[in-house]
This record gives structure tokens, C-alpha cells and sequence, in this order.
């Protein structure tokens, strides 16, 4: 079964509970059609079952970022239902090092080079791989968006200034792998600046869920506000920036 054409498409990674999840919600409400992306079928028809009870109509898809041919599965995906895709958003990703601002795990001497890998390639190679392989379908839309879940903590100006209230804060994998988004996010919005395309990072918030940990002060629905709100933007929203519940942060 197509898409109806009046329907703005909305695919979510990793949205199959927290932030992801409640992005698909309030995008819903907004109208969207989202489509979750979620690793197993029982969890994606779990996360459809959720949204439907709220009166939204959705899809899932089984989609891990890691895997070659799962982007190549959402490629068909898209091609076959609609033709083209209005929002993309890297949600998912990895923090493979400690609860955040609760333990350390590792330091920047001792982090294992398979957390380093890992984490890179949930957090930083997969979401360039998937926009690669989506860009031509997002082409194709008359306003199409990208959001990519960075972190305040990939701020190397916040996180290099002893002043910052991140500065003690420390995950060498997970605040790199965030940095590097943030660079690829200002080099696409560069590429795609005289069309109608726009990209930008997403800081959350530090949100309780199960990535975010016990002692996070914000919660789920305020977590997904700002990629809401970029996957929403008008014709003459910003594009190349990195921002957190409509403020820009510094990169």
C-alpha cells in the first residue's frame, strides 16, 4: 500500500521507546506519518500499537543503523510507499561508557578500542551512511529535513572552557562520536545549501531514559522537542546549526 501524497513522511531510527518514540508522537499530532525504525518487528508493532492507541497512524520497519543492508531495505522501502522521504532522524545511537555525570568508566587513556569502534560507528558512521543512501528520496520532497541527535557534550567550545557545566563531564567515545556528527552535519548543510534541504544537530537535553540514566532532570516529551522542532522548520529555518529547545549552541 502507498502513502497518500498529502502526507509528509517521517522516518525515526532507534524509535521504538524514549525519545525517539515521543518523537514520533508529537510529529504525529503535527500530522506526520512516522515511521518507526526499530531492530526487531515485535518492537516496531509494539512502538505502531502505542501511537495508534493516541489516534496516530504509523509503520515500523525493521532497521538496525549498523547493518549495510537494512539502509538499503528503508531505501526500498521509501521508493516503493512514497517515492520520496520529508524528514529523516539519526535518533539512534550508543553510550557504551558509564551512566552519564553518575560513573566513568574509562578515561580518555583507557577507553577500549571496541567502545571507540562501536560507538563511532552507531553514533557517527551509520547516520552518514543512512543520509548517503536517503538523500536522493529526501530530494524529492518539496521541504525536506535531516536531523542529527548530537549531544551538548560534542561541543568542543563548552567542553574546552573550565567555566562550562559540562566541562567535568567526560565520555571520550560517546562526546567524540558526537563532535564528528556535529562536523558532518555543517559540511552537508554546506553541500545542500541552495536547495531545499535543510540539516541540523539536535541537542535533546539530558532526558531520563534509559541511555540518559537515573539522575537526568528532563523529561521524555521535553526530550524530543527540539527534533520536533527542526523536523518542522519553515521555508527560512536555519540550516547547518546545532541547537537545543530553539537556541543555538555553540559548536
Amino acid at each position: 500500500m502507498k502513502f497518500p501524497q498529502d502526507l509528509k513522511i517521517a522516518f525515526i531510527t532507534g524509535a521504538n521507546r524514549g525519545i525517539g518514540l515521543e518523537t514520533a508522537k508529537q510529529l504525529g499530532k503535527l500530522g506526520y506519518y512516522p515511521v518507526i525504525g526499530a531492530r526487531s518487528e515485535s518492537a516496531g508493532h509494539s512502538a505502531v500499537s502505542q501511537l495508534k492507541a493516541d489516534g496516530i497512524d504509523a509503520d515500523a520497519l525493521v532497521f538496525d543503523v549498523t547493518d549495510a543492508a537494512a539502509r538499503q531495505n528503508a531505501f526500498d522501502y521509501f521508493t516503493q510507499k512514497a517515492g520520496r522521504l520529508d524528514v529523516l532522524i539519526n535518533n539512534a545511537g550508543v553510550h557504551l561508557e558509564g551512566e552519564p555525570a553518575v560513573e566513568h568508566l574509562f578515561s580518555a587513556s583507557t577507553v577500549p578500542e571496541q567502545v571507540l569502534r562501536e560507538t563511532m560507528e552507531a553514533n557517527f558512521f551509520a547516520p552518514v551512511l543512512l543520509i548517503q543512501k536517503l538523500l536522493p528520496l529526501l530530494r524529492q520532497s518539496n521541504a525536506g529535513r535531516i536531523v542529527n541527535l548530537s549531544s551538548i557534550l560534542g561541543s568542543l567550545t563548552l567542553a574546552a572552557d573550565p567555566t562550562s557545566p559540562i566541562y567535568e563531564m567526560k565520555s571520550a567515545a560517546y562526546d567524540t562520536s558526537k563532535t564528528a556528527i556535529n562536523s558532518y552535519t555543517i559540511q552537508l548543510a554546506h553541500e545542500l545549501r541552495e536547495g531545499a534541504i535543510k540539516v541540523n544537530s539536535a541537542h535533546p537535553g539530558w532526558v531520563q531514559t534509559a541511555m540518559g540514566g537515573s539522575a537526568a532532570p528532563m523529561s521524555i516529551e521535553d526530550g524530543a522537542r527540539t527534533s520536533v522542532a527542526l523536523a518542522t522548520l519553515p521555508v527560512d529555518g536555519p540550516s547547518g546549526g546545532f541547537f537545543h529547545m530553539g537556541a543555538q549552541l555553540p559548536f
